[in-house]
């Protein structure tokens, strides 16, 4: 059963989102404060952590450091509740190492999707076994390891999985919808920007091997490099 830490200090919300995860044959945690949501993470690590950003003691960004910066929780998939919908506010969350976002007021079914396609993406498939390389990037889908000249870059649940996608299928153009169907997993019909957003986060962290992502323009992206 799936255990699901919620930090959200407005207590209705904060109910609500544990009434229907607990409804749907997971295990969902709430807290007010982020003191009370560390001592649950240390006493045992979650499968999934809802975080909202505007909190008393710390806020969400520095919680969201935290947990990427150790070693047990640097992959833990987090979803971001906010208010703050600029672009600059959704920008930073992924950055730091968010795997999602979901802008208040939000609709407890799109929420619950989201949940459980990030959870459902959170286990490797230990079925895929090749390796893959494009110049100086390297992927290992198994290990979820990536590396650029040999040197490992540490990419969040979400951004691993579109370099996958895209490295895995090389040549191929995906379109955004394609994108969003195939790593978000629900029925998106927000902006198509979440996939601009991540492509942008995910080729400042490739550093130069970030240019194998290609745009196309008007339609999406591809990884065009040839296979080694």
């Amino acid at each position: 059963m799936a255990r699901i830490l919620i930090v959200e200090d407005d207590e209705s919300i904060r109910e609500l989102i544990i009434y229907t995860l607990n409804g749907q044959n997971m295990q969902a945690k709430g807290f007010g404060t982020p003191s009370e949501f560390w001592d649950a993470v240390h006493e045992k690590t979650p499968s999934l952590v809802l975080l909202d950003i505007m909190l008393p003691e710390e806020d969400g960004f520095s919680i969201l450091q935290k947990l990427r910066a150790a070693p047990a929780t640097k992959r833990l998939p987090v979803i971001m509740l906010t208010a703050k919908g600029s672009e600059y506010d959704i920008v930073r969350g992924l950055d730091i190492g968010a795997d999602d976002y979901v802008p208040k007021p939000f609709r407890m079914m799109e929420l619950l999707s989201r949940i459980r396609a990030l959870l459902r993406r959170s286990g490797a498939d230990n079925d895929r076994q090749e390796e893959y390389r494009v110049g100086n990037l390297y992927v290992n889908p198994v290990r979820h390891e990536v590396q650029v000249d040999g040197k490992d870059v540490v990419l969040t649940l979400k951004e691993f999985e579109l370099l996958n996608l895209l490295i895995s299928r090389q040549g191929i153009v995906f379109t955004r919808a394609q994108l969003l169907d195939e790593i978000w997993g629900y029925g998106f019909d927000g902006e198509s920007r979440t996939v601009d957003v991540h492509v942008r986060t995910l080729r400042q962290k490739l550093g130069e091997a970030g240019n194998y992502i290609e745009t196309v323009r008007g339609i999406g992206y591809k990884i065009g490099g040839e296979k080694s």
